[in-house]
């Protein structure tokens, strides 16, 4: 958000992302977790413009969110390595009664990776706040082989999708 020149106060959402199942859909399932972070903070702040974003990684039809551990950490990447996937990120505005959410999709293909490749990667890079226990930027970029898509949605934030929002909302 730093990108822009709006004034900002991030707030954590204290909203349950497990309560929501995943049913198949990546983007269905992605937008359902923005939104309801979404309207646990706008419930807080009924008057202020409310922005949130939410990524997964999918892969085989499944979603890699963050790992619970750094076991779980090493066998997402190794499921990975070599294979592309999609990252998938919602971004949900609202203000006031209007709500407005866009999906940014990018596919990611990773390196073929040795488990000490991986372990070497994760000793440099915290993965367990990350889905799939990756980050294309800073080390990570050693991982990625090819992407085809937005840069910044794979670092969790797609600028793009949130400009296209904010323009409804009278913010350019």
């Amino acid at each position: 958000l730093s990108y822009f020149t709006l004034p900002f106060e991030q707030i954590p959402s204290h909203f349950d992302e497990d309560s929501v199942e995943f049913l198949g859909d990546p983007i269905e399932y992605v937008v359902e977790l923005a939104q309801k972070k979404n309207s646990q903070i706008s419930e807080r702040f009924p008057n202020d413009l409310v922005i949130t974003a939410d990524s997964v990684v999918y892969f085989n039809h499944r979603i890699y969110n963050k790992p619970r551990d750094l076991a779980e950490a090493q066998r997402m990447l190794e499921e990975l390595a070599g294979s592309w996937h999609y990252v998938y990120t919602a971004v949900c505005v609202q203000q006031g009664a209007v709500k407005l959410s866009e999906v940014a999709e990018t596919r990611i293909r990773l390196h073929p990776l040795t488990s000490e490749q991986i372990q070497l990667y994760h000793s440099h890079c915290s993965p367990l706040d990350k889905a799939a226990g990756y980050a294309i930027q800073k080390s990570g970029s050693i991982i990625v082989d090819q992407i085809e898509g937005c840069y910044y949605n794979v670092m969790g934030f797609p600028i793009n999708a949130l400009h296209k929002l904010l323009l409804p909302m009278g913010i350019d």
